[in-house]
């Protein structure tokens, strides 16, 4: 059994040109797994498109509606950076089954990745930061409501706060929500997460790592989850336009490896999003992100699962 990894060519949709958001990372981590050989075909999944009553898991029906039909008001979608257009609509939708899929493959083999997740900046009824639905969220309380876990942790690593994960599931024991990122970044106004650790601008791997280490141990031990979401945002990385942190790939590939060789060896099933990355070289950015999928490929094989 090789990893199982989550992706469908719906995950890339046009943007007016300029754009600053990098929608073609999605494709090319898969294309840089593949020609790699880290990954063959078969080893991914294709997610189907969500439904508008999957969504209300989390989202108002009001929301959901304006955004699908392409009625949003014009404040709202200046807020989330995006342009409405048909292909946005899917590629939306679609991700926010991928993160759920992924969450069901690592429930069944103990570890799962998809190329694609991580709008933690979505909230019940109104979209941000290039975030329209949370994908996070609806996967959460779409496996705890189906049964599939009691206690599911969310650990958020991008740079930026998950904010709206953080009120989604401020009044919900069971699903708990760890955002450690840097204080001084977006959102300005942030939400109450059951943990947070802002981190200050400029902090390297080293003391990244080590401020990671330092609080990892006691939060499994604590939440004691049935399924762990990880956002794997590289934009912490020190040549990201969008992060005021200074890490580096050495840096990312430790911090990854903490996050899932510890779920793993604790029996905690791991479902990794790539999160937040923001660079003008696509190729560039997208190996930055396939760092996730190589360390998890070498635990999965490490672990025998």
């Amino acid at each position: 059994m090789a990893l199982p990894l989550v992706y469908n060519s719906n995950y890339v949709t046009e943007l007016p040109e300029g754009h600053r958001f990098p929608m073609m990372k999605f494709k090319s981590v898969r294309d840089i797994l593949l020609e790699e050989e880290l990954a063959s075909p078969e080893q991914f999944h294709e997610p189907e498109m969500a439904t508008r009553e999957l969504l209300q898991i989390v989202h108002s029906a009001d929301y959901i509606e304006s955004f699908c039909n392409g009625n949003l008001p014009r404040e709202m979608e200046r807020r989330i950076g995006l342009p409405w257009s048909k292909g946005l609509m899917v590629r939306t939708r679609t991700a926010v089954c991928g993160t759920i899929l992924t969450a069901e493959l690592a429930l069944q083999y103990g570890l799962a990745c998809n190329t694609a997740g991580g709008t933690h900046h979505a909230f019940p009824d109104f979209g941000s930061g290039f975030c329209i639905f949370n994908d996070l969220a609806v996967a959460a309380a779409n496996i705890k409501q189906r049964g599939l876990a009691q206690k599911i942790l969310i650990l958020d690593l991008d740079v930026h706060q998950g904010d709206g994960t953080a009120l989604i599931f401020r009044d919900d024991p069971a699903i708990y929500t760890f955002s450690m990122h840097c204080g001084v970044n977006f959102p300005f106004k942030k939400q109450q997460s059951d943990w947070d650790v802002d981190l200050p601008a400029g902090m390297t791997d080293e003391a990244y790592l080590s401020e990671l280490n330092a609080h990892l141990p006691e939060l499994l031990s604590r939440v004691n989850p049935d399924l762990v979401l990880y956002d794997a945002g590289v934009d912490t990385h020190q040549d990201d336009l969008l992060g005021k942190l200074m890490m580096t790939d050495e840096g990312l590939f430790k911090r990854d490896e903490m996050v899932i060789g510890s779920c793993l060896a604790n029996g905690f099933p791991i479902a990794c999003v790539i999160g937040g990355g923001y660079d003008k070289n696509i190729g560039r950015l997208a190996l930055r992100h396939s760092i996730l999928h190589r360390v998890a490929i070498k635990l999965f094989r490490h672990f025998r699962l």
